[in-house]
Formats: C-alpha cells, structure tokens, sequence
C-alpha cells in the first residue's frame, strides 16, 4: 500500500449527490472520493449504501487508490468510483 494515499473512517451518504462519500489524505491533502448508492447496490447487492460501503471497504479503498495514482479526478477535484 502506498502510505502517502490514508482513508479516514469518515464516509458519510450525501443526499444531493445520491452517493457515499469519503475522504483520501493524499501526501498531507484531503481529495473526496464518491462511489453511487445505486452502483453499491448493483455490485454489492441489496441493502442500504453506508453498510454495503462498509462492508467492502477494502476493495473500494483499493480501487480509489488506483485511480487517485492515475490522476482521474473530474473538474470539481473528485474521484468517482465506477
């Protein structure tokens, strides 16, 4: 694991963006990653999108890991998982 990508335990569902959202320390700077609750549910299967995010954090930690490294944040500075 690279040690300058951290996730703080703080993820939190956003209602306007319909998305689950959490924070990546990244070299001393904080980046917001967003994965939708619906794709939770589509890869994940039923249930409410903060339980299904916890439940499979590693994976999706890994995945914006990959994708923080490949500079994939979109204009407003985001990484969203797909």
């Amino acid at each position: 694991m690279n040690q300058a990508i951290q996730f703080p335990d703080r993820e939190e569902w956003n209602e306007t963006r319909r998305a689950v959202c959490f924070p990546a320390m990244v070299n001393g700077f904080q980046l917001t990653c967003a994965i939708k609750g619906e794709l939770l549910c589509q890869r994940f299967g039923k249930g409410e999108p903060l339980d299904l995010f916890r439940a499979n954090r590693w994976d999706l930690e890994d995945q914006a890991q990959e994708l923080i490294e490949a500079h994939k944040e979109d204009d407003e500075g985001w990484i969203w998982l797909s």
